[in-house]
């Protein structure tokens, strides 16, 4: 595809004042890894240093910080994006401003649960981690061979 229109189809979305909240950016700011947000001028070493970014055009950090700062708050917490970075600290890292982009999607990773937003895999992780103290669920052969082990 080509550059020109790789960004026609991005722009396609238009952005509506109505669908977004001035006060989200000010929320996250008093959120650990939020603090340094405004200092973000975009430069892109984030996403170009990221593994993950490397690996799916799904993790963009630096359009994460842009949509933030943005007030795109809905968009951001109910979106798979913030779930995929890797906490690598790589691009926290490399930022010449000292973004503290991993803490930061770590905050917007509890925001989205406090709002209800989850990903079915980390809340059936969450959950094994509940009831039974392991996060992956163990098979029933497993199972059978812990007591033989003398394991719980």
């Amino acid at each position: 595809m080509k550059v020109q229109d790789q960004v026609k189809a991005e722009l396609k979305e238009i952005i509506r004042s109505s669908n977004l909240d001035p006060s989200f950016p000010e929320e996250i700011i008093h959120h650990p890894g939020g603090e340094k947000l405004a200092r973000c001028y975009q430069c892109g070493v984030c996403a170009g240093s990221c593994p993950v970014g490397k690996l799916t055009d799904s993790y963009k950090p630096r359009q994460i910080i842009r949509m933030t700062l943005l007030g795109m708050k809905e968009e951001i917490l109910s979106g798979d994006s913030i779930w995929l970075c890797a906490s690598c600290y790589t691009c926290q890292e490399r930022c010449p401003q000292g973004v503290e982009i991993a803490d930061l999607m770590l905050a917007l990773r509890n925001m989205a649960v406090k709002n209800g937003y989850i990903l079915k895999g980390y809340a059936e992780q969450a959950t094994n981690l509940l009831e039974t103290g392991r996060i992956p669920k163990i098979s029933g052969f497993t199972e059978k061979k812990r007591p033989q082990l003398d394991l719980p």
